[in-house]
């Protein structure tokens, strides 16, 4: 890892910068991938789950998910079963509440939240099984209501269709990539078209996600996982063991330090070299984007972290948790180790990253709902409001606008 200065404000950019997690090669496979599923359905779907995953389409029903279940060791089901009560307890309270609003005599506004009809969640298969996340997706779902979930995996192992039956989802089905993307945001003859997409994946299930945006809702254009940790008075080995846990989901993940202490930042550098696995994705991850950030003061740190807008932070315990404006999530002193917020705290682990968590933050239930208004409207509350409207709307040059209020309330 290195130790950059605060006052080089170009290596600061770079860091900021992730325009080289995109590829245009991916982007046009992606596209090709997409648009043969769109055009042939399951034709397509087949073909380019043989040809790049090597399989067949298969789904994976109760039975299967009930032999999964008896397949995974007792304490990984227990802890199954912990992480989704956890998630559960916490989704059910992020759904949005409706209420009636008077706004006036005769004027009532309405604000309804309404469960998404059919939503896709995806599992990624690839160097590791991800239960966790097949959780993150399913269950603030169903807390949110919705009632057809369809969960795509390209290589659902035991455990996860272990993950499966615990969430209440019915089924697996064992597709993925781009094409995986395509059928759920378009339907085939055997995969109904879904409302939604939520789930993270590799590059192609990123630029598919992309790609059908415009077509089909996600939840966030997902990039590299990322953790800045922004400490003066943390544990050194504990700090690299959570940059080193962050930089093994991926050899493009980011792991940074943001400090005010030298002697913490070259304390952190050692623990890193002392730790680091000889081989797995941590090692290049770390060399590559691992970063560490000397600053001259905590409110330059602060001004830092919210730049980098990280998917994960961690600050120390006591810190002013208000001043950091841009993150995903924050998990704040010590103890409150990155790994847990992964698995069972109950909090969601799928968060935006390439600088998304400027603008929102993880998934949550309140992204499996519609929140709609329904408006009501008197005589005489359109005669309270009609002299507003109509000059409103003539000062916008739309006259019809004007002119159906104007019959309304003129004797």
């Amino acid at each position: 890892m290195r130790i950059i200065l605060a006052s080089n404000r170009q290596a600061i950019e770079r860091l900021a910068s992730r325009d080289e997690a995109r590829s245009p090669e991916v982007e046009r496979q992606a596209a090709r991938i997409v648009a043969d599923v769109r055009r042939r359905g399951d034709r397509a779907l087949r073909d380019w789950t043989r040809r790049l995953d090597g399989a067949r389409v298969r789904t994976l029903g109760p039975a299967d998910l009930r032999r999964g279940w008896t397949a995974t060791p007792p304490e990984v089901r227990r802890a199954l079963r912990q992480a989704a009560a956890h998630l559960r307890k916490v989704a059910e309270r992020q759904v949005p509440k409706g209420f009636t609003v008077r706004v006036a005599p005769g004027l009532r506004v309405e604000q309804r939240v309404q469960p998404l009809g059919r939503v896709g969640c995806y599992v990624p298969g690839g160097r590791y099984p991800l239960p966790s996340t097949l959780l993150m997706t399913v269950v603030p779902a169903r807390a949110a209501g919705v009632r057809d979930i369809t969960v795509v995996c390209p290589r659902p192992s035991p455990v996860v269709l272990a993950a499966a039956l615990e969430a209440g989802a019915p089924s697996v089905l064992a597709i993925g990539g781009a094409q995986a993307v395509a059928a759920l945001a378009y339907g085939t003859e055997s995969i109904p078209r879904v409302d939604k997409i939520v789930g993270p994946g590799n590059a192609w299930v990123a630029a598919a996600k992309a790609l059908v945006s415009g077509d089909c809702a996600i939840d966030f254009h997902a990039g590299p996982s990322e953790i800045v940790v922004c400490s003066d008075s943390g544990r050194a080995d504990w700090i690299a063991a959570d940059l080193i846990a962050q930089a093994e989901h991926d050899p493009a993940a980011r792991a940074m330090l943001v400090t005010t202490r030298r002697s913490l930042a070259q304390a952190v550098v050692d623990e890193v070299r002392a730790q680091l696995p000889a081989e797995g994705p941590a090692r290049p991850s770390i060399h590559r984007n691992g970063a560490i950030v000397l600053a001259s003061s905590r409110a330059e740190a602060t001004a830092i972290v919210n730049r980098l807008a990280p998917e994960h932070l961690v600050v120390d315990e006591g810190a002013n948790v208000g001043a950091f404006r841009a993150a995903g999530t924050i998990f704040v002193g010590r103890w409150s180790a990155q790994a847990s917020g992964d698995y069972a705290t109950g909090s969601n682990h799928v968060l935006p990253t390439g600088g998304a968590a400027r603008f929102r933050g993880g998934l949550s239930a309140a992204d499996f709902v519609r929140v709609f208004s329904v408006q009501t409207i008197t005589a005489r509350g359109l005669r309270a409001i009609g002299g507003s409207v109509i000059a409103l709307a003539e000062a916008e040059g739309l006259r019809a606008h004007a002119e159906s209020v104007r019959r309304r309330i003129q004797p």
